[in-house]
């Protein structure tokens, strides 16, 4: 018997999230045959151009349409024309924040067949944790005397030992269930108050997990080292700021940032969480039918584990490595594959794993 239906807000956006999107509501349309599962999809035409339409990235009654599901899936939000500071703020940080999402989720792996400037070392696997939700990214803050001479910018760095202790236990309990070792970004010699604070909330929380070994290291040493010694690491907790800026990093030393997933986490399920690819709108390849879906896919997989299938989640995964791995790919990882045909290599190779 079918488990009951999961309900996910599906939201395509800009560019080639309308395309991406589509593709992985076809692979998750096998994954509910192959696993026995039950999902209902609302689709939602918000984003630029329902912006550029009313003068708001989705309507006023949108928040709470959102919080009547289990699950969010977007695809991209962006247009060159429109100022990212509306379509983030208008759209993806409000979802974030009213919905108690603080914890981004950003998996850094090794995929076979991407080539990327680390080829040929041991494989890359570690998580980065960030705190999605206050620190550097908080609204406090303004601006002085525009346009003239002595202008100024304000903006305050907000850091909570409620949000701290949050972000900090989930890696701490993420880091037992992996190898027990957790790293904490920092930058307390030159950031003289949140910084240090931080480091105190991080290694107050880790009394708690004894079998988890802690290593805060400075975000300019730690960036360097994810470089040299990316093997090194399993689990990273940072701000959002730092955690922003190391987990595009991390993608791009596995080979492509085009393919990296991310998950918007309310882990308590209070709220539903939200999932999207972290490769933007791409507005220069849209409507070409070339776009990779991986990014979007994987993070329908990270959807999938949040909700409770893991093993329809992993089989996504072995899905799409599996393609790749027998050197089919999309244009940007050197392939020749559409959007479409990717697509269905990774249906084919689901449903030939039954």
């Amino acid at each position: 018997m079918s488990q009951p239906a999961q309900k996910i807000a599906v939201i395509p956006g800009d560019g080639i999230g309308r395309e991406v999107v589509p593709a992985t509501l076809r692979l998750l349309t096998t994954v509910e045959k192959r696993f026995d599962l039950n999902f209902s999809y609302e689709i939602f035409d918000w984003g630029s151009d329902f912006y550029l339409a009313t003068g708001a990235m989705l309507p006023p009654e949108g928040m709470d349409t959102l919080a009547k599901f289990d699950s969010i899936l977007l695809g991209a939000v962006g247009e060159p024309d429109i100022p990212d500071t509306i379509t983030l703020w208008g759209l993806l940080i409000p979802i974030r924040r009213r919905f108690e999402q603080y914890i981004n989720l950003r998996p850094v792996r090794t995929l076979p067949g991407v080539s990327g400037p680390l080829s040929g070392t041991d494989p890359i696997d570690f998580v980065i944790v960030r705190e999605n939700n206050e620190g550097e990214y908080s609204e406090v803050g303004g601006r002085l005397y525009r346009g003239l001479p002595e202008e100024q910018a304000v903006q305050e760095s907000i850091f909570t030992r409620f949000g701290v202790s949050r972000a900090a236990r989930f890696a701490y309990e993420l880091a037992s269930s992996r190898s027990g070792k957790l790293t904490s970004a920092t930058k307390s010699n030159g950031i003289v108050h949140t910084m240090p604070f931080w480091d105190e909330v991080v290694e107050d929380i880790g009394r708690e997990y004894q079998s988890v070994s802690l290593e805060p290291i400075l975000i300019d040493a730690l960036a360097a080292k994810m470089v040299l010694k990316p093997q090194d690491f399993d689990v990273i907790v940072a701000s959002n700021l730092f955690g922003d800026i190391l987990s595009d990093l991390g993608s791009a030393l596995t080979g492509s940032i085009g393919v990296a997933p991310s998950a918007n986490l309310n882990p308590e399920g209070k709220w539903p969480s939200l999932f999207e690819p972290v490769h933007g709108s791409a507005p220069d390849i849209a409507g070409k039918g070339i776009a990779n879906p991986i990014g979007q896919m994987w993070s329908a997989a990270m959807m999938l584990d949040h909700l409770g299938f893991p093993a329809a989640g992993a089989a996504i995964i072995e899905a799409f490595e599996s393609v790749l791995a027998s050197g089919r790919s999309t244009g940007d990882l050197g392939g020749t594959e559409s959007t479409d045909s990717f697509t269905d290599a990774v249906i084919a190779a689901l449903e030939a794993t039954q």
